[in-house]
């Protein structure tokens, strides 16, 4: 009995870590997200926005993969569960279920996923029309220093940027 809930103990712990990864790839994606929001409001452009549409399919497909391997892991654990003591072999290859729910595309479009992206992508959409376009409105200057020369750029100017000692 013992070698069989030692087999079970290394499952779950895959189990554990692919639902961590899965709750960390949601927390990236948030704060990620956040930031791309900050900036857009900071400079009033719609195009920092648009970022947000390659950064939340990237985080929902990473997620989806590790729902469906997490899944994959489930069944194994369950089929494990039901051996006998003389069957355990501490394999731990559970590719012979990823069918069904235990398939990629079966973990991206998960209960759980399809309440969580599409929100994301739907507050982008608020949130692009909120801010609206006013980066061509904007005529800004942006100086930055190093030592002692600093460089000036004017949005919307044809100029080249000049420094100034």
């Amino acid at each position: 009995m013992e070698a069989k809930i030692k087999h079970l103990e290394f499952i779950q712990a895959i189990i554990t870590r692919m639902s961590q990864n899965s709750f960390l790839v949601k927390g990236w994606c948030v704060t990620l997200i956040s930031a791309i929001y900050a900036l857009a409001a900071k400079d009033a452009a719609r195009d920092y926005v648009l970022v947000t549409y390659i950064v939340i399919p990237s985080f929902w497909v990473l997620d989806g993969f590790f729902i469906a391997v997490e899944r994959r892991y489930r069944d194994l654990y369950r089929e494990v569960a039901t051996r006998s003591e003389a069957s355990i072999d501490f394999d731990l290859d559970a590719s012979r279920f990823a069918v069904g729910k235990g398939t990629w595309p079966a973990g991206i479009f998960s209960k759980t996923l399809l309440v969580f992206y599409p929100i994301m992508i739907a507050v982008a959409l608020v949130v692009m029309f909120l801010i609206g376009d006013n980066s061509k409105k904007a005529n800004k200057t942006v100086v930055a220093t190093a030592g002692n020369v600093s460089l000036s750029l004017r949005s919307g100017s044809p100029t080249s940027a000049v420094p100034h000692f």
